[in-house]
């Protein structure tokens, strides 16, 4: 999720209500804390995000938005969709117009970048409509009936592909996550001295959830920061997400010929574990739109999130069998695929008003500001891509035709 956009100016915020824990699902913590010791972090994160009972993805209504705890780009606006439009469009033409071509979406939520996607289709009047299928992947199924209404609503249901295949076959197409990866469980690690590390674990005392340090719960933890020639300072907190391994190695498997395009809050790893500009990691919760730094406050009722790491992301998918395509930033790729033409559009269609086009431009300068969302980071990996293929979205980043 986006650190900035949405945040309030400290001389805007008021006092709110800070809600309790889920009561089920911290007495399940509590639970299997007394029953086998302290659990690591991720086991933490796993439970008050994804609980089947009262886990924070696992509510029936989806969570970005405004009346929500934080905001995506594409609920910010359609514009974010209509930009991406133009990728999806030629990545169909790059595979020779397939049809069907799908789009998997992980991480639907409200549905709000497909409907932009469509939109912007529409709005060019791409022959891919006709060939288009759409497979919404979402952790919570009552929320696929509600993104299904609004799609028909829409008049995009006949798009709409539930069947027994999706989220689960090889297609041709694009496998898609947008703000998917930092929410997958994270462990907390704190370096020692010599380069060793410890791992910070979760047990409670009464109603309340802390930290215990402890001996690393797995050779992997230490292995990856070797393996990405990482070395903790004594003291320096971070976090390692160990999960993303196996979710990019089920993404690939997904994918046929086409594109799995990740975008995300991320760094390489030399940045993200920079000791000097996050010492204490990149852990943080989310509740009304207000970053939060107790990630057992209100467990069950707020999100939490870490940046990602590229670098484990990359050399994932590389094992996986995708090579990497290009990575460039959100920013960069707006740009590119002409965003700035898009709301000039927004400006002169017929029935503009001057508030739409001044809420089109405030989300649009949101989505590329490199100090909010414009740092996103997006990642393409390519299955099936004709020899030299070069997608428009990355020209930021590749050499000169």
């Amino acid at each position: 999720m986006d650190p900035f956009l949405g945040l309030r100016r400290p001389a805007d915020l008021q006092p709110l209500p800070v809600p309790g824990h889920h009561p089920v699902l911290a007495a399940k913590i509590a639970a299997e804390i007394d029953a086998g010791g302290p659990i690591t972090f991720a086991r933490f994160m796993e439970l008050a995000l994804y609980d089947i009972e009262g886990g924070y993805y696992s509510a029936e209504e989806a969570r970005p938005g405004r009346a929500g705890d934080f905001i995506t780009a594409p609920e910010a606006h359609p514009i974010f969709g209509w930009a991406l439009a133009r990728q999806v469009h030629e990545l169909w033409e790059l595979l020779d117009r397939p049809n069907p071509f799908v789009i998997r979406e992980h991480g639907a939520g409200t549905g709000a970048l497909i409907l932009g996607v469509l939109e912007g289709l529409s709005r060019e009047v791409s022959p891919l409509l006709g060939a288009l299928r759409y497979q919404p992947v979402e952790v919570e199924p009552r929320r696929i009936d509600a993104l299904a209404g609004r799609l028909r609503a829409a008049g995009h249901g006949t798009r709409l592909d539930l069947g027994s295949d999706a989220g689960g076959a090889a297609v041709t197409g694009l496998v898609l996550a947008n703000e998917v990866l930092d929410a997958l469980p994270v462990h907390r690690i704190r370096g020692l001295a010599g380069g060793a590390i410890e791992e910070l674990f979760v047990t409670h005392r009464g109603a309340d959830f802390e930290e215990e340090a402890g001996p690393p719960s797995t050779q992997a933890l230490p292995d990856r920061l070797a393996a990405e020639g990482i070395a903790l300072r004594p003291g320096q907190e971070a976090e390692v997400c160990l999960a993303v391994d196996g979710w990019v190695r089920a993404a690939a498997a997904e994918l046929r010929r086409g594109l799995l395009l990740l975008i995300d809050y991320g760094h390489p790893a030399a940045e993200l574990y920079d000791p000097i500009r996050r010492p204490r990691g990149t852990l943080l919760a989310y509740q009304h739109h207000r970053a939060v730094d107790n990630p057992f406050q209100s467990v069950g009722r707020q999100d939490l999130t870490a940046h990602v790491d590229m670098t484990a992301v990359e050399a994932a998918a590389n094992r996986a069998g995708l090579p990497t395509v290009g990575i460039t930033t959100q920013s960069e790729l707006l740009v590119s695929l002409g965003a700035g033409d898009l709301l000039a559009g927004l400006r002169d269609q017929p029935g503009a008003t001057v508030e739409g086009y001044l809420a089109g431009r405030a989300a649009l300068v949101r989505m590329l500001d490199p100090a909010a969302m414009g740092r996103f980071r997006v990642m393409a990996f390519g299955s099936g891509l004709p020899p030299g293929a070069r997608l428009r979205g990355l020209e930021f980043r590749l050499p000169p035709r």
